[in-house]
């Protein structure tokens, strides 16, 4: 069964397919729809139904979407839902390596100013849609918890997985497999209770 999923980030596809696994993920690109909705939600479940309602409206049927990002406690939250635009500006967004310099500089900055001083803890945050119709839906939203290193560790994932240590793991969410990020990810596990949902559904 085909299920939509309202991204245009391959990452993000290839984990929710190796979650939902007897689907065939499809997002926006692959139909050749261009998919660039105005993020203006003022949290992550927000900014998911967002997504999920633009292109529900261009395909009419059942769609996923997500909003996830880093929630940093020596940040006040940030950068929260503007995890992906972090220190960008209209000219275009900063590379990954560029964004984890950035925060480790403004965790630096807090630190320095007395502001949360030692408080390293953060988390991923992932918030998950399933849009049926425009009056029905589920949604699910999900952490994972760690604190931020002073410099990046690790060469997989993607984004600020190199930067956030789990603790229980003795690693960065960048030194795991695939496999062990699949099974304890903020988006796992938001995919799983989705997945639940979709089971009840079509009785699989």
């Amino acid at each position: 069964m085909t299920i939509w999923f309202a991204t245009g980030n391959e990452h993000k596809r290839q984990e929710l397919a190796a979650i939902l696994t007897g689907y065939t993920i499809t997002i926006p690109s692959d139909a050749g729809i261009v998919f660039d909705p105005a993020e203006t939600g003022s949290s992550f479940l927000e900014n998911a139904f967002i997504k999920a309602t633009v292109l529900f409206e261009a395909v009419h049927e059942p769609v996923i979407a997500d909003d996830s990002g880093l929630c940093v406690d020596a940040l006040g939250g940030g950068p929260g839902i503007c995890s992906a635009r972090y220190g960008g500006d209209d000219g275009g967004k900063l590379t990954p390596s560029e964004r984890n310099a950035l925060l480790l500089k403004d965790i630096a900055a807090a630190e320095s100013a007395g502001r949360n001083t030692g408080n390293r803890n953060a988390r991923f945050v992932c918030a998950m849609v399933l849009l049926l119709s425009e009056s029905r839906f589920f949604a699910a939203q999900e952490t994972l918890e760690g604190e931020i290193l002073n410099e990046e560790r690790g060469a997989g994932g993607f984004g600020y997985d190199p930067l956030l240590f789990l603790p229980e793991q003795g690693r960065t969410v960048a030194e795991l497999s695939s496999m062990e990020k699949n099974r304890i990810s903020h988006r796992s596990k938001a995919a799983l209770t989705i997945g639940k949902a979709l089971e009840a559904m079509y009785n699989r």
